[in-house]
């Protein structure tokens, strides 16, 4: 499988995209593009094999304040909001689950965290993993954060996770210092 990994554009078909999650879908086919070209609030990286798209990852930046960072991974930091990559979205298509489609949208979300830092400064990268989605970030060393404000209570409830940018270096298998190329 040739697989090309790049930014959405607007002439992308999103419609027949399916990974078996119909809020992802939804999100992906009607408020993706909106997001990226008229609001300008997170940019989409799309996975293809030709022009048919195998997945999708969304990413914004955002914050994290010190104390909701691990305190074993606070060391040295400032005490004031602390600029992340936020993984806003992950999606891959049913037909192509459990190819590597996913770990070449991580090493492109991975790749982005690294040149944020390096141009707007990022110390890491958040996602609110889904239910049952835990286990698949915390293989690249995403740990859980505690939620004391703003915790959803309607089951099931998202978990925050973070992943430092060392680690982001570690798990991209790119050089901390080493400027990152664009795909994987």
């Amino acid at each position: 499988m040739s697989i090309e990994v790049r930014l959405l554009t607007e002439t992308d078909d999103r419609s027949s995209f399916q990974s078996g999650d119909e809020q992802l879908n939804l999100f992906f086919r009607r408020y993706a593009g909106q997001n990226q070209f008229r609001h300008h609030i997170g940019t989409t990286y799309v996975a293809l094999e030709g022009s048919a798209i195998l997945g999708f990852a969304t990413v914004t930046v955002g914050h994290l304040e010190i104390e909701d960072i691990p305190s074993s991974l606070r060391k040295k930091l400032p005490e004031y909001p602390l600029p992340i990559l936020r993984l806003a979205r992950l999606a891959i298509d049913r037909n192509a689950q459990r190819s590597g489609v996913g770990e070449r949208l991580m090493r492109t979300v991975f790749s982005v965290a690294i040149e944020l830092r390096e141009k707007l400064g990022c110390v890491g990268v958040v996602v609110d993993a889904k239910l049952g989605a835990e286990k698949y970030y915390a293989r690249y060393g995403f740990v859980e954060l505690e939620v004391v404000e703003g915790a959803l209570d309607e089951p099931p409830a998202p978990k925050p996770m973070f992943l430092p940018l060392s680690a982001v270096a570690q798990a991209a298998g790119i050089s901390p210092r080493k400027k990152p190329d664009r795909g994987p």
